[in-house]
């Protein structure tokens, strides 16, 4: 019987003790692990610095010309492929602000279970605490003292000590807890004080591209004063049409399966719905309103306010995304549209890009935004269409638009303009 009891006092000694434990290890839930890393915020400042070291290299270039009266068009280039550098570095701060919005909340979850841990473990802390008091230490002598015989005794003692050991590990797990939450504040609070500083730094990057563009605004109204120059850009347009039809013809080997799976409308739509003036006709012949020239072209002018929506003519496959170097910077940003008819769209002078290389697009898309980038002296788009490698008239295709051309300056039905 002596023995009968003493297994039954270890075990609800045990079982009291596994009952005190139980708390320590259950407060709050795990969160899932973060989303978002420093680490990948990091790559992104890294790409920034990369992007600022070749921004500072191209702006010592332009001061190495800005002296040359006769470098115009290298100066427009060059700025030009600032503002790319500078757009870059816009959307790089876009992503690190949205990579920001989620590691804010993240953090601020964590501090929230954070705290919601620590309270639930201060109470529990209070409990014993008044639990310890209302025992006090003599509570735990007379247990000792009442046992029967050393083996109770031990017995006793070692429930003691489950208890002392219980109650400092509440303690120890109450600092621990006390500390995440100062530490789950403070990276809150420096995730939040990174990211103010990348939105100033998206309004700085933003007020030096209005002051890019505005560069290039005065740049082209000093190129258009400058006749010998504006006869040069003409033909640097027309031999990069020519140069072009081999790069069109070999990306659409290279994307010939792809294209082959889009089907192509019977017509094509006018690229931009709302500008229905002509500035400069197929294959010339007449006077560039803008460039105030005669001769070739290689396609039509559109002209319309900058970052007008440019939308694709017909669907298809994009071969061609990329900003113009070498004797391609004539065409600026451009983008070429390969059908499965046999067609293709150009479409140039961009001042920004909507869509990549690969990229299959429906008829009506936004494939870019109008501006004057590349050999062109005035907002407008330049649009081609090719037939295999011919380029054909695009006026000829739009038979059902009110089109319109003005001659000395009078505007006229596009048909009249061009006879």
């Amino acid at each position: 019987m002596k023995t009968g009891r003493k297994l039954l006092r270890r075990g609800l000694g045990l079982l009291l003790a596994a009952a005190l434990l139980l708390p320590l290890t259950g407060p709050g839930m795990v969160l899932p692990a973060s989303a978002v890393t420093q680490a990948e915020i990091d790559a992104l400042k890294g790409n920034a610095s990369t992007l600022a070291q070749q921004k500072k290299e191209i702006q010592d270039q332009l001061k190495a010309i800005q002296s040359d009266k006769s470098a115009a068009l290298k100066q427009k280039e060059l700025l030009e492929s600032q503002i790319g550098v500078i757009r870059e570095e816009i959307a790089n701060i876009d992503q690190q602000i949205a990579m920001y919005d989620q590691l804010i909340g993240e953090k601020a979850a964590e501090l929230a279970q954070a705290e919601a841990d620590e309270a639930a473990q201060f109470d529990l802390f209070c409990q014993r605490m008044r639990a310890m008091e209302e025992q006090g230490e003599t509570s735990y002598w007379s247990i000792l003292f009442s046992s029967s015989d050393f083996s109770e005794l031990l017995d006793n003692y070692m429930f003691i000590e489950e208890i002392i050991q219980y109650d400092n590990q509440v303690m120890a797990e109450l600092e621990a807890l006390q500390a995440k939450v100062a530490a789950d504040k403070a990276a809150l609070e420096t995730a939040q004080a990174e990211q103010e500083e990348a939105k100033a730094q998206q309004v700085a990057a933003q007020d030096e591209l209005k002051a890019q563009e505005d560069q290039v605004d005065a740049l082209i109204e000093k190129i258009r004063g400058q006749e010998d120059l504006l006869k040069s850009m003409e033909e640097e347009l027309d031999k990069a049409a020519k140069a072009l039809d081999a790069q069109i013809k070999a990306k659409e080997r290279e994307y010939a399966a792809q294209i082959a799976k889009v089907p192509s409308e019977s017509g094509f739509l006018w690229p931009l719905p709302g500008s229905y003036n002509v500035i400069s006709s197929f294959a010339g012949g007449r006077e560039h309103p803008v460039t105030g020239v005669y001769g070739n072209h290689a396609g039509i002018d559109i002209p319309a306010p900058r970052n007008t929506n440019i939308y694709a003519a017909k669907s298809g496959v994009v071969t061609v995304s990329e900003k113009g170097t070498g004797g391609s910077w004539s065409y600026g940003e451009y983008v070429v549209v390969s059908h499965s008819d046999g067609t293709s769209t150009l479409y140039a002078h961009m001042n920004k890009r909507g869509v990549q290389k690969g990229q299959v697009v429906t008829q009506g898309d936004v494939i870019g935004y109008v501006g004057t980038t590349g050999r062109s002296t005035g907002n407008h788009l330049h649009f081609e269409i090719r037939v295999g490698s011919t380029r054909k008239d695009p006026v000829n295709y739009f038979k059902d638009k009110a089109l319109y051309g003005r001659d000395n300056g009078k505007t006229m039905p596009v048909w009249d303009w061009m006879k």
